[in-house]
C-alpha cells in the first residue's frame, strides 16, 4: 500500500494510468501471441471482434477458419450445431461485461484527463456532450445505410474496413476519441482568446456535425431505392420519450424534489436519453404496423430478449396482440435513470462535480446513444 502510494506521489495518478494502460495492452499481445486460438480465436475474435466483422459484412454470422474470418450469410445455424467457431452480429453476456469493464476503465482515464486540464466542473459541459451522444446513434444508423447499399448492389460511402469504426460497439470508441479531440482543440482556443466558451463551441460543433449526418441520412432516404422516409416513428418516439420522462421530472419535483436538487434539468435529460431507448425498442418490437412501416426489427441486447421472452410466457396472450410484449423494457429504463438520477443529490455534486458530471455523461451516453440509432434507423426505412 505504502509503495503505491509512492507511486501515486511520484508520478501522479494519471501517468499511472498511461502506464496500466500499456501494460494491459502488452499483456494482451503476448497472450494473443502464446496462445492465438484460446484467446484470440475463442475469446477476443469470437466475442468482441468477430461479431463487428459479420456485421461490416452485412453477414448473418462469421466463421473463424484456417485460412481467416469468413463471412456466412446463411447456414449459421447449422454451423453452430456442427461445433464451428462462429460469431454473430449484436452482443452476448460475455461481450456486455467486458464492454462495462472497458467503459469504467476509460471513464478513469477521461477524469483524470478532464483534472489535467483543469475543466468539466461547469455542469454546462454535459449539455455540450449530448450532441455527440446523438451523433453516435446517427453515424451508427450511417452504418445501417451502407449494409442496404450492399445488399442493392450500391457502392456505399463508407466502405469495410472503415465502415467497422462506426459499427456497435467500436463506435462508442469512434466517438468518445473524436468528442475529446473537439474538446481539447476548444479549450486551446478559448485560452488562446480565439472563442469564448470552449464548452459552447464544442456543442456548436457536435450540433453541426448531428445535422451534417441527418442530412445525409435525409438523402439518402428521399434518393435511394433502399431506403425510405417514416417520419411518423421519429415523431412518435420523441413525442412520447418527451411527455414521459418531463411526466417523471415534473412528478418528482412535485412530491420529491429532493431527487431532482442535485441534477436539475441535467437529471430530465438523463430521464429522457432512456425514455428514447425505451420508448424506441417498443415502437419497432411492436408498433410499426401501428405505423404503416413495413419492417421489422429483432433485439440485440440478452436484456431486452430475456425482457421480451419473460412478457411472452407470463402475459396473457389477448393482452400481448394488444401493446406487444416489449413495454416492460420502457418501464425498467426509466425505473433505472430515475433511480440514477436520485443518488446524485447536491452534496455528492459539490463535494465531487468533475466525477459526477461524467458519470452523468456516461450514463446518459448508454441510453441516448442506442436509442437514437433505433429511432433514425426506422425513421429513414433502414
Amino acid at each position: 500500500m505504502e509503495t503505491f502510494e509512492r507511486a501515486v506521489d511520484d508520478f501522479g495518478p494519471g501517468q499511472l494510468w498511461v502506464g496500466s494502460l500499456v501494460a494491459v495492452i502488452l499483456v494482451a499481445v503476448g497472450a494473443v501471441t502464446a496462445a492465438p486460438q484460446a484467446v484470440w480465436d475463442r475469446f477476443l475474435w469470437q466475442y468482441f471482434w468477430g461479431p463487428v466483422y459479420a456485421d461490416a459484412k452485412s453477414a448473418s454470422c462469421a466463421e473463424m477458419t484456417a485460412s481467416g474470418p469468413q463471412p456466412l450469410y446463411d447456414g449459421c445455424a447449422a454451423a453452430i450445431q456442427e461445433g464451428r467457431l462462429i460469431a454473430e452480429p449484436g452482443y452476448t453476456l460475455v461481450s456486455e461485461i467486458g464492454y462495462m469493464l472497458i467503459l469504467v476503465y476509460m471513464l478513469v482515464g477521461v477524469y483524470f484527463l478532464l483534472e489535467r486540464l483543469d475543466i468539466a466542473e461547469d455542469p454546462k459541459l454535459y449539455f455540450a456532450f449530448v450532441p455527440f451522444m446523438l451523433l453516435g446513434g446517427a453515424l451508427r444508423t450511417v452504418e445501417d445505410a451502407t449494409d442496404r447499399a450492399v445488399d442493392a448492389g450500391v457502392t456505399p460511402i463508407v466502405e469495410y474496413p472503415l465502415s467497422s469504426l462506426i459499427i456497435s460497439p467500436v463506435i462508442y470508441g469512434t466517438v468518445f476519441l473524436l468528442t475529446l479531440l473537439v474538446l481539447v482543440v476548444c479549450v486551446d482556443l478559448e485560452q488562446r482568446g480565439v472563442v469564448d466558451s470552449y464548452y459552447r463551441t464544442t456543442g456548436a460543433v457536435g450540433g453541426v456535425l448531428v445535422a451534417v449526418t441527418l442530412l445525409y441520412l435525409t438523402v439518402v432516404a428521399l434518393t435511394r431505392e433502399y431506403a425510405t422516409l417514416y417520419p411518423s416513428v421519429l415523431i412518435t418516439t420523441v413525442a412520447l420519450a418527451s411527455a414521459l420522462s418531463y411526466g417523471l421530472y415534473w412528478v418528482f419535483e412535485t412530491y420529491r424534489p429532493a431527487m431532482n436538487d442535485g441534477t436539475g434539468y441535467i437529471g430530465l435529460l438523463v430521464i429522457w436519453g432512456h425514455a428514447i431507448d425505451g420508448v424506441a425498442n417498443v415502437v419497432l418490437a411492436d408498433w410499426l404496423d401501428a405505423l404503416s412501416v413495413p419492417l421489422t426489427y429483432y433485439p440485440k441486447h440478452p436484456a431486452n430478449e430475456f425482457i421480451i421472452a419473460a412478457t411472452e410466457a407470463l402475459q396473457p396472450a389477448g393482452i400481448s396482440a394488444a401493446i406487444g410484449t416489449s413495454w416492460p423494457f420502457l418501464v425498467v429504463k426509466l425505473a433505472v435513470a430515475s433511480l440514477v438520477v436520485s443518488l446524485f443529490n447536491q452534496e455528492f455534486i459539490d463535494d465531487s462535480p468533475r466525477y459526477a458530471l461524467l458519470l452523468l455523461i456516461a450514463v446518459t451516453a448508454v441510453g441516448l446513444g442506442p436509442g437514437t440509432r433505433d429511432m433514425l434507423r426506422a425513421t429513414f426505412g433502414i
